[in-house]
């Protein structure tokens, strides 16, 4: 006979609600067949293909105009200059 106290096993879940809009999209039969087949070799849907599309494309315009801010940021800080200019167009066009 065993002296140990039985174990209690409870588990924890979180529930939480993501709101999304419903779009519309018109694309040709053959897009939409090609695409329905490619979200089913990939075990998706092509809702899922495009929400992650769309998703991917948002990340990297964000990503893209914290880099353009970094890069005004480091130019502001720069201690470089530019020196006089010693050249003409047309001089760099000359053959």
């Amino acid at each position: 006979m065993s002296t140990e106290s039985p174990r209690c096993l409870s588990s924890h879940s979180s529930t939480y609600t993501v709101y999304m809009k419903n779009i519309t999209l018109s694309v040709e039969e053959s897009v939409l067949a090609a695409a329905r087949r490619h979200a089913a070799e990939r075990n998706s849907t092509v809702n899922g293909l495009v929400r992650e599309y769309l998703a991917n494309l948002a990340a990297h315009d964000d990503r893209a105009a914290r880099a353009r801010a970094r890069l005004r940021q480091l130019s502001r800080k720069s201690q470089g200059r530019l020196g006089k200019k010693t050249w003409s167009r047309e001089d760099l066009h000359e053959r």
